[in-house]
């Protein structure tokens, strides 16, 4: 029997299962700390009466969908889909308490992440492949998204974690107003694989508080090999530059949960062809050596990932430290504490 959507919002925040761990900067980093009165930026842009024209605008985007530089040009608002498949309402896997994200976002009580289904990319190593390829999940309309954010700030978790969000950034606008006029005040982290069409980006301006990008390639060749998209290393880079316009360095409140600012997330990948040096001084000579960066090890052969050779294993122990060596040689200050701590692990390896 298919379940009913009263049900899929009472049973979608379930247990972690896991420690409950405190978030705390690296130490020696430069993340800023903020007084207890911080508000999130959508309070302000609701109070300052822009919110409804944004979301019109938002929604607009979909009358010929170029949510993404796919460019599809889809009418999403009568059902028609694009690459992303993505019907006229969301479409929600999970949501719950995430104690695996990046510390600052963890914090005590949790990441509190809505996975939503469907993706613009088509990356042949998905790790989440059954919800991002083929659209596993529950529809909700924008006041049942509204109230599923509202139950995650009820149970205690220290931010709105917007998994996959490019596709349905206009319905998450509509029910972050909704949620906030009935109560919504912690930040909204928009969590994204970094394939975003500008024009989407600035009309979060004012309204994300936290950006968490990937950035997974830095050839072209090698993003249309393995994501199908030849603009994505540009295109992820400009949006990137944008959001940290808008938002600037990570922020944190005193305990060290983040309220604000960037977070950048790159996956070392074998035979170097995600491009971790060409990275790393991306972010130090276009943003600032003190960009909060996150090198992560844990690639896995997924998916379609065994139909091509070159990434058809895990990462070796010299492929994962030579990246965090090269994030040194770039002059990267605010490193993730977990990568850092990996590093320290897999030099008592070597």
């Amino acid at each position: 029997m298919a379940m009913s959507r009263r049900a899929f919002l009472r049973g979608a925040i379930g247990a972690a299962g896991a420690l409950l761990v405190g978030g705390r900067a690296q130490a020696g980093s430069t993340t800023a700390t903020v007084a207890g009165d911080w508000r999130p930026a959508y309070l302000q842009f609701e109070e300052e009466g822009r919110f409804a024209e944004r979301i019109d605008q938002a929604y607009a985007m979909l009358e010929s969908c170029q949510l993404c530089p796919r460019g599809c040009g889809v009418d999403r608002l009568h059902g028609e889909r694009g690459l992303c498949r993505s019907p006229e309402q969301v479409v929600v896997y999970s949501a719950q308490p995430h104690f695996g994200e990046e510390l600052p976002l963890v914090g005590r009580f949790g990441s509190g992440t809505i996975f939503f289904s469907n993706c613009s990319l088509r990356c042949v190593f998905c790790q989440n492949w059954p919800i991002a390829h083929e659209g596993r999940g529950q529809r909700l309309d924008d006041e049942q998204l509204a109230k599923l954010m509202l139950e995650v700030q009820r149970i205690g978790c220290h931010n709105i974690n917007l998994v996959t969000p490019t596709h349905v950034m206009p319905h998450i606008l509509n029910a972050t107003r909704i949620a906030a006029q009935q109560g919504l005040r912690i930040p909204l982290c928009y969590n994204t694989g970094g394939y975003d069409a500008i024009e989407a980006i600035e009309l979060l301006d004012g309204i994300v508080d936290i950006y968490l990008p990937d950035l997974k390639f830095m050839d072209a060749e090698q993003a249309e090999r393995y994501t199908g998209a030849v603009d994505y290393p540009q295109t992820a880079q400009r949006a990137i530059a944008e959001m940290h316009r808008q938002v600037g360095e990570l922020v944190t409140d005193v305990s060290g949960v983040a309220v604000r600012g960037l977070m950048i997330r790159h996956l070392v990948m074998p035979n170097r062809v995600s491009g971790a040096r060409e990275f790393v001084h991306w972010v130090a000579d276009t943003l600032s050596t003190s960009t909060y960066v996150n090198i992560m090890s844990q690639y896995r052969v997924e998916h379609h990932a065994f139909e091509y050779p070159d990434i058809a294993r895990a990462i070796t122990t010299q492929e994962f430290l030579e990246a965090m060596d090269w994030a040194e040689e770039a002059g990267l200050t605010n490193l993730d504490e977990r990568c850092v701590m990996q590093r320290e692990v897999f030099r008592r390896r070597g």
